[in-house]
């Protein structure tokens, strides 16, 4: 089955190789930058009515050393019928096209990544004919997002760090970390990477996170139901600021209830019956970051403003 995690990964390493960056570092192989790279039909698919499909299938060719296939698969969770199917994919592109295959596997999180690893052995008694051995992209080898400029720098390897780091604690950290990196961006930038991130984190509170914090830019997806769809039809309608107020505010309650936190009564007020968009901005800002929702009102103690 084909999930919103499968498209985003296939449109990212199909789009921007540099992606594969910590694969290569770690194989010792020249960087994605100092290489061709050409994307290739995903179809492995020999004879009807059986259909086979790799997410993504990228062409190699170094500036130094042999060329080769990269297969790219997105796993989510545990799936015992894996193994058959990546010894096929391997042996069927390594016999088309006569170059040796890499099979990487990106994955959300340990167990998962720690299965993906294999072996997936084709054994008689004691003796193997075929082990198969992705290279996973998982928790354990991609680093979290920890600065703003490091998503400016390299936004497809931001996006898979949050991908595959959906399920951490520190996930609505690494999200807000992620929504202030992309203010560099343009704005067609910006809404490319964010609903790109969307797309990826399918329906988990994680999303839920990063609706909350989405707040750069607000433009139009047809038929993809994404928060740019949602809140440019929703602003459209109201067309006021006094509905831009509401939006931020609840945006803020969202990612702090995402959290997991008990917000008070006290705070639930303050916070809907503001409307300085500047404030709620920057209240949005450190909704997932602060370690307790009345942290958000710690930089408005020496200053006074009666009506927000």
């Amino acid at each position: 089955m084909v999930t919103s995690t499968h498209e985003a990964s296939h449109r990212i390493f199909q789009d921007h190789p540099e992606a594969l960056t910590p694969v290569f570092e770690m194989l010792g192989l020249p960087p994605p930058a100092k290489a061709i790279i050409e994307a290739l039909t995903p179809d492995a698919t020999e004879i009807r009515p059986m259909e086979r499909r790799v997410d993504t299938v990228l062409r190699v060719e170094p500036s130094e050393g042999e060329h080769f296939l990269v297969a790219v698969e997105a796993q989510t969770k545990q799936d015992l019928d894996k193994g058959t199917s990546w010894a096929y994919y391997v042996a069927y592109l390594h016999a088309k096209y006569e170059l040796p295959v890499l099979l990487v596997t990106v994955c959300k999180n340990q167990r998962t990544a720690h299965w993906a690893a294999g072996p997936f052995e084709c054994r008689v008694g004691p003796w193997s004919t075929q082990t198969t051995r992705p290279f996973v992209i998982g928790p354990d080898n991609v680093p979290e997002i920890t600065d703003e400029s490091s998503v400016a720098h390299s936004p497809a390897l931001a996006t898979i760090s949050v991908i595959v780091h959906s399920e951490s604690r520190r996930i609505a950290a690494i999200l807000g970390m992620l929504a202030r990196g992309m203010r560099s961006f343009d704005k067609s930038t910006a809404m490319y990477w964010c609903e790109l991130v969307e797309i990826g984190l399918e329906n988990t509170p994680a999303k839920e996170v990063w609706k909350g914090l989405e707040k750069m830019v607000v433009t139009y997806f047809p038929g993809r139901g994404t928060l740019f769809e949602e809140t440019y039809l929703k602003g459209k309608a109201e067309g006021k600021a006094e509905g831009e107020a509401r939006g931020e505010a609840k945006g803020i309650l969202r990612v702090l209830e995402v959290r997991g936190f008990h917000v008070s009564d006290d705070t639930r007020e303050r916070i809907a019956s503001c409307t300085d968009l500047d404030r709620l901005a920057d209240w949005l800002d450190r909704s997932g970051t602060v370690e307790r929702p009345e942290d958000l009102f710690t930089e408005d103690a020496g200053e006074h403003h009666p009506h927000t």
